[in-house]
């Protein structure tokens, strides 16, 4: 990408698209379009045509998206799936029609079968059932894959555009959702820990077994990985795709167990009680290892181990909900 080139980050308020901006920002994107919720309903078509009709954005991040944890993807199927079909096929129709030709969509490794083989490789989409839990925005997150590689498929050679995939793994840090009921895992527990460490809570007790295994990266990887995939040249991104798999995986390349992940924030947040699991909660799936092979052989690999980011996240957890650390 051109460093004046005018490039729109959908989401710029996300834990992604935030990372996404610091990282353009911090490698010398000038250019950078960013619109509030307020100032942009992405699942309003007729705003986002306007929008695309007076920014005529050069490149386009797609990180947009309702997102929640198990929790919340129980609680809103409805919500999930209708404000993420509704963003991303806006989005990305607008974008063609006003001449982007380059456009990255963010989506999400829950896009894979329940009980994909592990690690799983980007070859595991369509070959099973996926989680219940959260199928209606896997379901979302797929169509977003597919309205890509459509449009690739049919406007590629005609119109010069080049619409991309990455699939990042679970991720946490800076910017991230410290909701008590709607977080993801990491912010979740960061809370939980927080708070129990402030009020001296001899017990945290968590959700499920603590067995399954999950694997974590760090968002401003995420960014980064996004930025290098974004400006691969063609025929290196689609040497390593075809037309009807055309997105690829970023992972950090290991995982650690819930109880693991649970005793590592403890630690980081200094909670000195017990940690316990609650056995009749969902586990959700039993395992979710990307195979990040093929983004590593077009020369990308996560930089941040989960201890140093989780030390990251706890700061910026502090700093948003306005506590001085004690030390």
């Amino acid at each position: 990408m051109n460093k004046q080139a005018k490039i729109y980050v959908a989401g710029h308020r996300g834990m992604v698209g935030s990372a996404i901006v610091r990282t353009l920002k911090g490698l010398g994107y000038v250019n950078i379009v960013t619109r509030t919720h307020a100032e942009l309903d992405l699942t309003n078509q007729l705003q986002v045509r306007e929008f695309f009709l007076t920014e005529k954005p050069d490149y386009v991040y797609l990180a947009a998206a309702k997102v929640g944890g198990i929790h919340a993807n129980n609680t809103f199927p409805a919500e999930f799936i209708y404000q993420n079909l509704m963003m991303e096929a806006n989005v990305i129709h607008e974008a063609f029609s006003f001449g982007v030709k380059k456009l990255l969509f963010l989506g999400s490794s829950c896009i894979y079968p329940k009980l994909a083989a592990q690690p799983m490789a980007e070859d595991a989409l369509l070959t099973g059932t996926l989680e219940a839990t959260n199928e209606p925005y896997a379901i979302a997150k797929i169509a977003g894959i597919k309205l890509c590689e459509s449009y690739n498929r049919q406007y590629g050679a005609s119109h010069g555009i080049d619409f991309r995939s990455v699939m990042p793994t679970n991720l946490y840090g800076p910017g991230d959702n410290y909701h008590p009921e709607n977080s993801h895992v990491i912010p979740a527990l960061i809370r939980r820990f927080h708070e129990a460490k402030q009020a001296s809570s001899p017990c945290v007790t968590i959700w499920g077994t603590g067995t399954p295994r999950r694997e974590f990266l760090f968002v401003d990887d995420m960014a980064a990985a996004s930025v290098h995939v974004m400006n691969l040249a063609k025929e290196i991104y689609d040497g390593q795709t075809s037309p009807m798999q055309s997105h690829i995986n970023v992972g950090y390349g290991d995982d650690v167990t819930i109880r693991e992940l649970a005793e590592t924030i403890g630690d980081v947040v200094g909670y000195q009680g017990n940690i316990e699991f609650d056995s009749s909660k969902p586990d959700g799936a039993p395992r979710k290892l990307m195979n990040s092979n093929r983004l590593a052989s077009l020369g990308w690999q996560a930089k941040v181990n989960l201890k140093d980011g989780l030390v990251v996240a706890y700061n910026d957890f502090l700093v948003n909900q306005n506590i001085l650390r004690n030390h």
